[in-house]
């Protein structure tokens, strides 16, 4: 069993370093298969959903060199086998990319149904929707997805919601589907433009991404590249909300400040500092800080993937805030182990309701998913006492070295296994 103990009680100093962005990395890793050349990407993050992405498609038989530990070179050229068969693949939502990268190059495909935590439905019809549009026929059976075409042919696809997966997906597998596609209602995320410029510099012809507009012209090929991953939003602003809920001083280094943007608002409206640099923010927690209300939105949006943390700061603010997810349903299972940290919670459908209290005490605890545990360390590192976090398998998924990196910091951290 895996665990943190934490002794809080230490406001958090000094200067930490994002890794790349996995979600973004996600996508790329799927894109790089799409040629027969080499394909080098950097700044990848040393993260287990990207450990089991690099592996499932070295199981296809794609060579994959691992560089270094964020460096990693890829070819698909030796790619024997379409069926996605690693049963690792199901504890991650990414496993959807294969399909349109796979479906995309050979016009077939077999993938393991997604998995990932469970803080809501995940469902992809709107995938499929896209899928079928170019020309593929979709079966589903056994826990599997099979997606065939005789051909792909660029296609006028509207997005019933607005969907970062379906938005990857759909513009993996119209890279090199002759005609022209266009998808309205798209994702804008930062990862969606990232994905975009990677298949780009392969040689893709996408324009419009990061608006609701992305229209792709098919190329017969795409070639080998090299490409470096944006830096990770939700590490970074996971890392803000600890400087706010501490009452510490960290500089966050190598961000993209304008994608922090929602974040910075809501920490600055509840009486915190917020200094934004080129690569850079630096965030100093209030001693004293207000309640605000939130609501969760797509990109430009305040993230959905920040909702717990913010959640965590908002619980040490004084006042009264209330907290609206409008994305996943399921995403405020950890408010129970807050309450058992002292935290004044009620939770009625997707409303939130926070009554600021002066401090978390230390507890025993079990985190219930990815970014839930990332808020959970939050709380613990604010709390006065210990705390023990069992599930920290969650946290490992997104972010690398979060132990490290805390304790860079300050932050009072062991990890521990037996």
């Amino acid at each position: 069993m895996e665990q943190y103990i934490i002794e809080g009680g230490t406001p958090l100093k000094g200067e930490v370093t994002i890794s790349g962005a996995k979600n973004a990395a996600l996508g790329i890793i799927a894109g790089a298969i799409m040629t027969d050349e080499d394909v080098l990407i950097e700044n990848i993050p040393n993260v287990n959903d990207i450990n089991v992405m690099l592996e499932a498609i070295s199981e296809i038989g794609a060579e994959v060199d691992r560089i270094d530990a964020h460096t990693v070179r890829i070819n698909g050229g030796s790619i024997k086998t379409l069926d996605v068969k690693d049963e690792y693949m199901r504890r991650i939502r990414a496993s959807y990319y294969f399909i349109g990268a796979l479906l995309g190059r050979y016009h077939n495909a077999c993938v393991p149904l997604p998995g990932g935590c469970e803080i809501g439905a995940r469902p992809i019809d709107q995938h499929i929707k896209g899928f079928r549009a170019m020309g593929a026929k979709i079966d589903i059976s056994g826990g599997s997805l099979y997606a065939k075409a005789e051909s792909l042919n660029g296609a006028h696809i509207y997005f019933d919601m607005v969907t970062v997966g379906a938005t990857i997906n759909v513009m993996l597998a119209a890279t090199l589907a002759p005609g022209k596609t266009i998808i309205e209602n798209a994702a804008r995320e930062p990862h969606i433009v990232d994905v975009a410029n990677f298949l780009n510099s392969m040689g893709a012809n996408i324009k419009g991404a990061g608006t609701d507009i992305i229209r792709i012209k098919g190329v017969n090929k795409l070639h080998g590249t090299e490409y470096s991953i944006i830096p990770d939003q939700i590490e970074a602003g996971t890392f803000m909300c600890m400087a706010a809920a501490t009452r510490g001083d960290i500089l966050i280094k190598n961000v993209i400040p304008k994608h922090l943007e929602s974040i910075t608002a809501k920490l600055l409206e509840m009486g915190n500092e917020v200094m934004e640099f080129d690569d850079e923010v630096r965030v100093i927690g209030a001693a004293s800080q207000r309640h605000t209300d939130i609501k969760t939105l797509p990109y430009p949006g305040f993230p959905t993937d920040m909702q717990p943390q913010i959640t965590v700061a908002l619980s040490l603010a004084e006042g009264i805030s209330v907290v609206t997810e409008s994305i996943f349903e399921n995403r405020f299972k950890y408010v129970d182990e807050l309450i058992r940290m002292g935290a004044s919670i009620r939770v009625e459908g997707n409303v939130a309701v926070i009554c600021g209290i002066k401090t978390f005490t230390g507890a025993a605890i079990s985190v219930p998913d990815l970014r839930a545990g990332a808020a959970l360390v939050t709380a613990a590192l604010q709390a006065k006492g210990r705390s023990a976090l069992e599930g920290i398998g969650f946290i490992k998924r997104g972010y690398e070295d979060f132990d490290k990196k805390i304790a860079s910091l300050g932050g009072k951290i062991t990890y521990i296994s037996d």
